[in-house]
């Protein structure tokens, strides 16, 4: 779904349901330009100040929840390790931590 909010604060939405599930991130950028494109007329003449696109329905009721194995966890973890002594200790981070201040960050001592 493609949502969007006007100059005037008029918002509208824009929707396109797949024939089939897909988690092909080419499908999902063609159809999201599509959307963009059919809403490109009225955001030319009323202006633009929010865009948002939403993923939705992507439950499926035959899906199961995969763990993560827990004898894979310390080869993870030394991973992880190897690419912050390579690349520095903000090479990965949680997706909700980027952008924000990393604020005051103690050194870490050698293993």
């Amino acid at each position: 779904m493609l949502r969007l909010r006007f100059e005037d604060s008029s918002r509208a939405t824009r929707s396109y349901t797949l024939n089939e599930a897909t988690a092909h991130t080419q499908t999902i950028l063609v159809t999201a330009r599509e959307l963009l494109a059919d809403a490109m007329p009225l955001i030319e003449r009323q202006g633009i100040t929010l865009l948002g696109l939403t993923l939705g329905n992507l439950e499926n009721d035959d899906a199961v929840q995969l763990a993560l194995p827990l004898d894979r966890r310390r080869a993870i973890d030394s991973t992880i390790d190897d690419v912050r002594d390579r690349f520095g200790s903000a090479a990965i981070t949680r997706a909700v931590l980027l952008g924000r201040s990393e604020g005051f960050s103690p050194p870490l001592l050698p293993d």
